[in-house]
């Protein structure tokens, strides 16, 4: 039985590729390899190769990838992020850090399956704007335009570039949130970060135009989350607000979570621009809803497995009401962590745990999270569960 399933699905395979193959285009559903750009959301390791041995960031320690790899990986949660689960969907390995090795060297042509190009605190514009405009990245001076730069170097060293991104899947993000994340912790108001949006989303859609002329033929593009959920801003922004602030849904500030929609809003037109600038029977840009794919769990968190209790709390961390404190963020003294990671949304206040990063994958595959939406039925996978 197991082999003539084996044959059946070589056969579908087979079928898809020549049919992608007969119109130029790439079928969304099975790739050969997976290339990500973004932020700590889908960052596998590049910030901690990066990083002095004297300066490692805080997901160099436990309990940082506690859940599922045992041990601190670099990933920003005690698991995997939705880039391993999109990878595990489409039966692929992890996707690797572009940076490698002892000295943190650059990665050449030798990742067949993939690579990731992804930073901790990247932003989508380039670290000079912010620094005109008075705000300081105190995370990295990587940007989108960094990993674009290192895309080029690592697609030099392809044999044959243009089939490769042919047959791979590039996800561009989530990238952005550190672009009003690092100017909101220096005391910007709604009304400065929404001036600039415009610019962030901008570039991206410049960066997506560029990776089209490279090659690129499919691209998932991830929205910013409800950053109005998470511990961070609850905690920084409790004394300055009222009750009228917060969603009486979901205890979620109100005026985040809108500007993470405008964001959204502005992307997903853009996107819609660039579609019909070029062919869509060849090239695909799939918009990810990470927005909405988080909200159903604020909203039900016990339909979820999550606990209604502590859904706004970051499971690891060093108390108050939110569980979260700058001056002992997790992986530090005297930050603790909670028993049952699976239970949280927030990991650390800032990030995810790796169960409800599985709940957004399951919702971009599984749900109706993406435009157009995702085909994967005769992908060989991994199981999420």
């Amino acid at each position: 039985m197991a082999v003539a399933y084996a044959i059946i699905l070589i056969f579908l395979l087979a079928q898809s590729s020549s049919a992608a193959a007969a119109n130029g285009k790439s079928e969304f559903g099975c790739y050969e390899s997976i290339i990500s750009f973004g932020d700590s959301l889908a960052d596998t390791g590049n910030l901690l190769l990066l990083s002095p041995a004297d300066n490692k960031p805080a997901a160099a320690r436990p309990p940082y990838g506690r859940t599922f790899f045992h041990r601190p990986t670099g990933r920003f949660s005690d698991g995997r992020l939705v880039i391993d689960f999109i990878a595990q969907r489409f039966g692929l390995p992890f996707v690797p850090p572009y940076i490698g090795g002892q000295n943190g060297e650059l990665r050449g042509g030798g990742v067949s399956k993939g690579v990731n190009f992804a930073v901790v605190g990247a932003t989508a514009l380039g670290y000079e704007f912010y620094e005109k405009l008075g705000f300081h990245n105190p995370v990295t001076n990587v940007s989108l335009g960094t990993q674009l730069d290192w895309f080029k170097r690592f697609l030099s060293t392809i044999p044959d570039g243009k089939k490769y991104l042919e047959r791979s899947l590039v996800v561009v993000g989530e990238i952005g949130g550190n672009d009003y994340n690092h100017p909101l912790s220096q005391g910007a108001t709604y009304d400065v970060i929404q001036s600039f949006a415009p610019a962030v989303v901008d570039y991206i859609g410049s960066t997506i135009q560029e990776l089209i002329k490279l090659g690129v033929k499919t691209m998932l593009v991830p929205a910013i989350p409800p950053i109005g959920c998470l511990p961070v801003y609850l905690t920084q922004f409790k004394k300055s607000s009222t009750i009228r602030d917060y969603d009486p849904k979901t205890g979620c500030l109100n005026w985040l979570n809108e500007f993470a929609r405008y964001h959204n809003k502005l992307l997903k037109k853009e996107l819609n621009r660039i579609q019909e600038l070029i062919n869509p029977d060849q090239i695909d840009i799939i918009y990810a809803d990470y927005y909405n794919a988080a909200m159903r769990f604020y909203l039900s968190p016990n339909e979820y497995g999550l606990s209604k209790k502590g859904i706004l709390r970051a499971c690891c961390g060093a108390g108050g009401p939110y569980n979260y404190n700058a001056s002992a963020e997790c992986g530090s003294s005297p930050a603790t962590c909670c028993d049952d990671p699976s239970s949280f949304a927030s990991w650390d206040g800032l990030h995810f745990t790796e169960a409800a990063y599985r709940l957004i994958a399951q919702g971009l595959f599984d749900g109706p999270y993406t435009t157009p939406r995702v085909k994967t039925t005769i992908c060989p996978s991994i199981s999420f569960l």
